[in-house]
């Protein structure tokens, strides 16, 4: 029964808010455990999004590291609440925390099938 309801939630997901982090090498493991221990369990404590995942880009040209971490989320309104409510406040987390260490960008996506 757990399964079948996973499969369904998966099925609802309509939504991605994707963000792209490129780091300098000197960060990357501190960056990569805050991510991990602070920085997306308070993203996801918001109630805006019901799944989450971190992945490294490959074979870029850009030096250091590259992620995407991608935030599933199913309504429009839960971005927007998102963006209106907390993104300032964790985004200006992370810019104190790793200054001009990184560059960001940041995509939504709409899940085709």
């Amino acid at each position: 029964m757990i399964f079948y309801k996973f499969i369904f939630i998966l099925e609802l997901i309509m939504f991605i808010y994707n963000v792209t982090v490129n780091l300098n090498d000197e960060i990357h493991a501190e960056w990569l455990k805050w991510m991990k221990e602070t920085h997306i369990p308070d993203v996801m404590k918001t109630g805006c999004f019901i799944d989450n995942q971190m992945v490294k880009v490959l074979y870029v040209d850009d030096e250091g590291h590259t992620y995407s971490i991608q935030y599933k989320f199913l309504e429009m309104v839960d971005i927007e609440k998102y963006q209106k409510e907390f993104s300032q406040k964790l985004q200006a987390e992370h810019t104190t925390k790793f200054k001009d260490k990184y560059t960001a960008f940041r995509t939504l996506l709409q899940v085709i099938d």
